[in-house]
């Protein structure tokens, strides 16, 4: 079976940084097992970075959500060094989901399982997930809902369960 992980964007700012919480520190384990699994397989994993520039206040989501973060050349843009990225590919995304990303996945490769983890779950992997499974419709595409977190645990309970109801299979969701 050819699987791919994405790691959605497990960076400083989201975990210790600007936009961090204890939630999504408490995954950190839980996703650095998940990447250590993927490579004994020897499948191919894929870490995003949400990315932005210095006039990151003057975009749109600058406006809705006024916190400097991931600026690119900073700390706070660089990925967790908890997980080892050493042999996968970096994919930066200036949104949340990404439509390039998937036309990456979609081309390159025929997988036959999609698995997605990291944060948050109820911005960027929910965008990623549900524009992988429009792309590829008939790919599996997984959730681990031990490895993300959301901004909030109600919202990462509602970004799983629209997942759910998207035929994306969530694993480890009561």
């Amino acid at each position: 079976m050819k699987k791919l992980l994405l790691v959605i964007d497990m960076q400083n700012d989201f975990i210790t940084g600007a936009l961090g919480s204890p939630q999504a520190q408490a995954i950190v384990p839980a996703v650095k097992s998940k990447i250590e699994q993927y490579k004994r397989e020897n499948h191919k994993i894929i870490f995003t970075r949400d990315t932005h520039g210095e006039d990151y206040i003057s975009t749109q989501e600058g406006r809705f959500l006024p916190v400097p973060h991931c600026i690119t050349g900073t700390e706070g843009h660089e990925i967790t060094p908890e997980l080892n990225t050493s042999g996968c590919e970096i994919f930066d995304k200036p949104t949340f989901g990404s439509l390039d990303l998937a036309e990456q996945v979609a081309a390159n490769e025929n997988y036959d399982e999609i698995e997605l983890c990291g944060l948050c779950t109820d911005i960027c992997v929910v965008s990623n997930a549900l524009i992988l499974k429009a792309k590829l419709p008939e790919t599996k595409i997984v959730v681990d809902a031990e490895c993300c977190a959301g901004v909030t645990a109600e919202s990462h309970n509602a970004a799983l369960l629209t997942m759910k109801s998207c035929q994306v299979e969530v694993l480890n969701y009561v």
